[in-house]
């Protein structure tokens, strides 16, 4: 076995930043473990790309396709209360429960008076 480090392992800084914040912010283990495997995960994925580009696979176009498919967005919260008050109009839809009234008041208020 060689002592080459793979090119996924966290270098020490970032290892040093998750062991602080567990120990001096009681950031919980479960969202340390989740942060890194993210971590690991966007690193791989760059990797991939990486390599699809130099064996000339793969156009701007599909790596931005590549990328909005594995690491989409999340909704703004403007986009989450308009999909709330669009589920309104649906015949369909029940009313609005307490998370949702409480994601629209959230994005009401970011509004500038």
């Amino acid at each position: 076995m060689t002592n080459q480090q793979h090119s996924i392992t966290p270098p020490a800084k970032l290892l040093q930043l998750w062991f602080e914040q567990h120990n001096d912010y009681n950031k919980g283990i479960n969202e340390l473990l989740i942060e890194a495997a993210q971590w690991g995960a966007d690193q791989e994925l760059e990797e991939c790309i990486e390599w699809l580009k130099d064996m000339e696979l793969v156009g701007s176009g599909d790596v931005e396709s590549l990328l909005a498919a594995r690491r989409p967005k999340p909704q703004s919260l403007k986009e989450q209360a308009l999909a709330l008050i669009d589920a309104c109009n649906d015949p369909d839809s029940d009313h609005l429960d307490d998370n949702a009234l409480a994601t629209i008041r959230r994005a009401l208020e970011q509004l500038d008076d």
